[in-house]
C-alpha cells in the first residue's frame, strides 16, 4: 500500500490543490523535524553508551529506565538555559550561524531513500546536492568562529576550514568511482541498479572496498569526529568554534554533529550497500521492513564512526594535512581510474 500516495489524494480531494500542496509540504517537514530530533537524541545517547562500553563504565543509568530518558533531560536543560554570549561578538553572524548548520543538515537529510516511497525529495543530481551541501553547512562553523570575537573559536574554524576543503575532495571522488558503476547520480536509480545486481560494494570488487574506506576516513574527518577533531579540540580549545554559545545555539551545533554522522552513515549505506534492500534477497513490499534494514545499516556504520573516535589519539595538523594531500588523495585519484576501466570493460560482478 502506498500510504504517501493515499494522503496525497486525500489531501487533495479536501481542499483546493494551491493550499493542499503547502499543507503536503508542512507535513513532510515537521515528518523530517520529528526525525531529525528524534535521531539527534538517540545518536548521543549512543555515543555515551558506546563509550561507557570502551571504558568499562556503566554510562547513562539513572534518568527514565536504563537512562533513555537523560538526553531527553540534557535537551529540555539546555533548552531552559539563558542564551548568553559576548558583547563584542558581531550580532545578526553570531545568531544566523547556528541555523546553516542545522538548516543544511536537514536539507541533506531529505534526499534518503527511507524506502522506495519514503523519499522526500527524489534529485537527479542526488549525489552532486549532497556534496554541495556539505561544503556549505562549513559557513556556519566559519561564520561561528569569526563573529564569536574569541582567538580560540576563531583558531578553530580556521582549522576547520582547512580540514572541511581538504577532505571533501577524498569524499566527492569516492563517490564518484561508485557514480562511475551505476550511470547516475540520482539516489533512487543508484538503489535500482543494486536490486537488480547486488551491492555496490560487492559488485565493485576491490576497487569499491577501497572507495568505503576512503569515504569513511574522509566523511569522519568531514563531521569534525575524533582522532580528526583538531576544530573542538577541548585540551587547546575548549569547546572550538562555538566556545561563546549556550543554551539552544550550542545545542544546535551539538546536535548537527550527530546529524551530519547520521547523513555520512545514510550515504555510505545507500550508495554502498544497498540503502532500504534486504541483504537476503526478499523483496516484499512490507511498508517499514525498508526502513527497518536501512537503520541497521547505518548504525553499523555509525558504530564504526564512534569506534574511531574511542580508539584512536587525535591528528596534529600537519598530520590530517599529510594523509588527505599525501595518501588519499593519490589513492583515491588511482582508484578512480581502474573503476573506469573495469566499468569499460565490463569486468564488474552482479548476483
Amino acid at each position: 500500500m502506498n500510504i504517501t500516495k493515499n494522503i496525497h489524494e486525500w489531501l487533495f480531494s479536501l481542499m483546493p490543490e494551491t493550499t493542499a500542496s503547502i499543507v503536503e509540504m508542512l507535513l513532510i517537514a515537521v515528518v523530517y523535524l520529528g526525525i531529525f530530533a528524534v535521531a539527534g537524541l538517540y545518536l548521543v545517547l549512543l555515543e555515551r553508551r558506546v563509550a561507557a562500553w570502551f571504558q568499562l563504565r556503566l554510562g547513562p543509568n539513572r534518568v527514565g529506565y536504563q537512562g533513555l530518558l537523560q538526553t531527553m533531560a540534557d535537551a529540555l536543560k539546555l533548552v531552559s538555559k539563558e542564551l548568553t554570549g559576548t558583547i563584542k561578538a558581531d550580532k545578526f553572524l553570531y545568531n544566523l550561524a547556528p541555523y546553516f548548520v542545522i538548516v543544511t543538515a536537514l536539507m541533506a537529510m531529505s534526499l534518503f531513500p527511507f524506502t522506495k516511497e519514503f523519499q522526500a525529495f527524489d534529485i537527479n543530481i542526488g549525489i552532486f546536492f549532497l556534496i554541495a551541501i556539505s561544503s556549505i553547512g562549513v559557513i556556519g562553523i566559519l561564520l561561528a568562529g569569526w563573529s564569536s570575537n574569541n582567538k580560540f573559536a576563531l583558531i578553530g574554524a580556521m582549522r576547520s576550514g582547512v580540514q572541511t576543503i581538504s577532505y571533501e575532495l577524498s569524499v566527492g571522488l569516492s563517490l564518484l568511482t561508485m557514480v562511475l558503476m551505476t550511470g547516475s547520480l540520482q539516489l533512487s536509480q543508484i538503489v535500482e541498479v543494486q536490486e537488480k545486481g547486488g551491492w555496490l560494494i560487492v559488485q565493485g570488487h576491490i576497487p569499491a572496498i577501497i572507495a568505503f574506506c576512503i569515504y569513511m576516513i574522509a566523511g569522519t574527518a568531514e563531521t569534525n569526529r575524533a582522532p580528526f577533531d583538531l576544530v573542538e579540540a577541548e585540551s587547546e580549545l575548549g569547546a572550538g568554534f562555538h566556545t561563546e554559545y549556550s543554551g539552544m545555539k550550542f545545542a544546535y551545533f551539538f546536535l548537527a554533529e550527530f546529524i551530519n554522522m547520521f547523513i555520512i552513515a545514510s550515504i555510505a549505506t545507500t550508495v554502498f550497500f544497498g540503502a532500504y534492500l534486504s541483504p537476503f534477497g526478499i523483496t516484499e513490499n512490507i511498508p517499514l521492513l525498508g526502513v527497518f534494514w536501512f537503520l541497521i545499516k547505518t548504525l553499523a556504520i555509525i558504530f564504526l564512526m564512534m569506534w574511531f573516535r574511542w580508539t584512536f589519539p587525535r591528528l596534529r595538523i600537519d598530520q590530517l594535512l599529510v594523509l588527505e594531500w599525501k595518501y588519499l588523495l593519490p589513492l583515491n585519484l588511482m582508484n578512480l581510474i581502474i573503476m573506469a576501466l573495469m566499468v569499460l570493460l565490463g569486468l564488474t560482478i552482479q548476483f
